[in-house]
């Protein structure tokens, strides 16, 4: 996990880093899947933070999912989307 130098840097743009498997979970029959602690604590996860669930469609169907701390979520769009309508 890439560590956030400044509450206006998006956690996931160091180009030098790659993504990494931290753990492999399984869903269970309601739906559910449980974070393992190393990862929660790694993610400075508490009871109750809310996390958004992006996917990546392909060929028509979901291929990934991402999950990232919803309070993350609107400085990512900006650094994402800004440049974009920049351009506009």
């Amino acid at each position: 996990m890439v560590q956030k130098s400044s509450k206006n840097e998006s956690c996931c743009e160091a180009p030098q880093e790659c993504c990494r498997v931290e753990a492999i979970v399984a869903v269970d029959g309601r739906g559910q899947l449980v974070l393992p602690k190393e990862v929660r604590e790694n993610m400075k996860l508490a009871a109750g933070d809310k996390l958004a669930i992006i996917t990546i469609p392909r060929s028509g169907d979901s291929c990934c999912l991402i999950m990232m701390k919803a309070e993350n979520l609107a400085t990512s769009a900006r650094q994402i989307l800004g440049p974009i309508l920049k351009e506009l």
